[in-house]
């Protein structure tokens, strides 16, 4: 199994840190158009193998061509958030960015899974579809996994309980109109609504919705990395062990939930093949016209692309 992620930022090298340490991988090969960053960041990484005990071998490159013939490509390439932006603000920008490595992985690894992470990540992910010519099951994005991960966190800490025992799902756009979806959170199998108040449980969608930016208005200088490479990985995971496991994700809808021709997060089932089945919830009329408006912003976002 080879990967590469495209990418060497904070993104790029913390996803390519976590691949090597759980060994995901034979080879994983991280690319970046800055001569000696992603080398350097590479040779780093195997110099900790001996200390963390992993084999995965992991180089660095400027070229394509080093990354030929991968199975599984991370996309993380394109400009980060700064304070006071939104993701839809680098849509311009990323879409040129992205559009090219999509040409450059059609050409070199015509078989691989992709898993987009750049933002806006819905349209990029779209756009790395359109280009690349894959079939939708073969392209997606990581989006779900981190929005319910951090609602999950901090459902944790309202609540002093381990985030181990709270499941819960995130759907819509990665963006300002993503839809938490309180009916299917539980802690232990208890609903969430048995444990908090409508205004406590609001205040934490709100804050899940502001997630990133709450990070990039810490950091003023980037925006989150961590959480993100967890989550990518955890995709990773599931399809290079074919695990089957349920996540969600940015997925392609073909008349799913009502929607067609756009990428949005919805409960995806992961394995091998890329995303094996977009999962069905039944959703409240209220929450369908969340859903809904979520995806027409991201649609109005696809509009503006130049491909």
């Amino acid at each position: 199994m080879k990967i590469t992620v495209i990418g060497a930022g904070n993104v790029g090298a913390t996803t390519a840190c976590k691949l090597v340490e759980k060994e995901l991988g034979n080879e994983v090969v991280i690319l970046d158009i800055i001569e000696g960053v992603p080398q350097g960041k590479a040779l780093d990484l195997w110099e900790s193998a001996p200390v963390e005990g992993f084999d995965t071998r992991c180089t660095g490159t400027n070229s394509y061509a080093d990354t030929a013939g991968s199975d599984i490509v991370v996309v993380t390439a394109g400009l980060p958030r700064k304070p006071g932006m939104s993701r839809d603000d680098l849509l311009e920008a990323n879409a040129r960015i992205v559009g090219d490595v999509a040409k450059n992985i059609r050409k070199t690894s015509p078989k691989a899974i992709v898993i987009v992470v750049s933002n806006p990540l819905d349209v990029m992910t779209y756009l790395m579809m359109k280009v690349t010519k894959f079939p939708p099951k073969k392209v997606f994005g990581m989006a779900g996994v981190l929005d319910t991960a951090r609602y999950r966190s901090f459902i944790a800490l309202e609540l002093g309980v381990s985030v181990r025992d709270i499941s819960a799902m995130v759907l819509g756009g990665h963006g300002d109109s993503m839809v938490p979806l309180p009916r299917y959170t539980t802690v232990s199998g208890v609903p969430l609504t048995e444990l908090l108040d409508q205004a406590a449980i609001d205040r934490l969608i709100q804050r899940t919705r502001d997630g990133g930016a709450e990070i990039v208005k810490l950091l003023k200088t980037g925006s989150a990395f961590y959480a993100p490479a967890a989550a990518v990985v955890e995709m990773v995971d599931s399809v290079v062990n074919n695990k089957s496991r349920v996540l969600p994700c940015a997925c392609y809808l073909d008349g799913q939930y009502g929607l067609k021709d756009v990428y949005v997060g919805v409960p995806a089932r992961l394995g091998c093949g890329g995303v094996e089945e977009v999962i069905e919830l039944k959703l409240s009329a209220r929450e369908k016209k969340a859903l809904h408006s979520s995806a027409e912003e991201v649609k109005a976002n696809i509009a503006k692309l130049k491909f």
